[in-house]
């Protein structure tokens, strides 16, 4: 049986965003000092933009609407 959804931390979509966030950074470590301002910062600020949107959208739950707006442009 499945346990209940208290919150986004309780969302399987969720905890994979956190661990691509984890990847991304470990990844972009490599990168040339000189990206670190271009594609490194642009990639984070993509993988972070992810677990976020769908925090930000689960809070939002009387609106159905507008949470499966947030869950497509997270992706």
């Amino acid at each position: 049986m499945r346990k209940p959804i208290r919150d986004f931390r309780d969302l399987e979509i969720w905890q994979r965003s956190i661990r691509l966030v984890k990847e991304v950074y470990t990844i972009t470590k490599g990168y040339p000092k000189d990206e670190l301002y271009g594609l490194v910062s642009q990639m984070r600020r993509s993988a972070v933009s992810i677990p976020s949107n769908i925090a930000e959208g689960s809070w939002r739950r009387h609106d159905q609407q507008a949470c499966g707006r947030k869950l497509v442009f997270s992706f």
